[in-house]
């Protein structure tokens, strides 16, 4: 909790017992349905909470903002961005409903009431939305497809609706490989010190 704090100061009270909730509850889990591996379960507020949130240091989202979480596994990075922000909704999907069966009982007990999960595959979802978030589920050329029509067409924040991406290591090849148009790579190093954080990005792609 004490590097979290670090670098997300103005977490009130709530927000705060939320958080502070998520090890005991994922450490619970993990032992009925493993959702996060053995060695990760130890270190999750760096591997997998920061992590998350480090899609808010890229991009804020507003009140009323609209999120679809792809391939969410056990709520990340949609469960910490939804504690995050309060007022925006996330619907977080997963093939695998075991899966996604952890994600509603977290959100039950963290008492967050902008968060849904459904076991349904990411070009089954209806709907639209600001945002695409999702954490290295495949390649970007591969991932776009899935929800290159699921983007509202007003834009309201700093990025144009689009996807915001978490992954790691050297992803020049990759994005070459995507043919997508007008990508942006944040590194993660640059708002978190810890050694996980020097090869990840989170990689934004305009809906186009």
């Amino acid at each position: 909790m004490k590097n979290l704090l670090r670098y997300f100061p103005d977490l009130s009270e709530k927000q705060k017992e939320q958080f502070a909730q998520l090890p005991t509850l994922y450490t619970e889990w993990n032992e009925k349905i493993n959702v996060v591996s053995r060695k990760d379960i130890e270190n999750l507020m760096e591997r997998h909470v920061i992590h998350s949130l480090g899609i808010a240091k890229v991009q804020a989202f507003k009140p009323g903002t609209q999120i679809l979480d792809v391939g969410t596994g056990g709520g990340f990075p949609g469960i910490p961005l939804a504690i995050l922000f309060p007022e925006s909704d996330f619907l977080l999907v997963d093939s695998i409903g075991k899966k996604i069966k952890v994600v509603n009982e977290v959100a039950h007990a963290l008492g967050l009431q902008n968060v849904r999960g459904e076991h349904i595959r990411a070009e089954q979802v209806k709907g639209d939305y600001h945002f695409v978030v999702s954490r290295a589920v495949t390649r970007l050329g591969a991932f776009f497809p899935w929800v290159k029509d699921k983007f509202k067409k007003q834009s309201n924040h700093q990025h144009k609706n689009g996807i915001l991406y978490l992954k790691g290591g050297d992803l020049a090849e990759e994005l070459k490989e995507s043919k997508l148009k007008r990508i942006k790579s944040y590194a993660l190093s640059d708002y978190f010190q810890e050694e996980f954080f020097e090869t990840k990005q989170v990689i934004y792609v305009p809906a186009q």
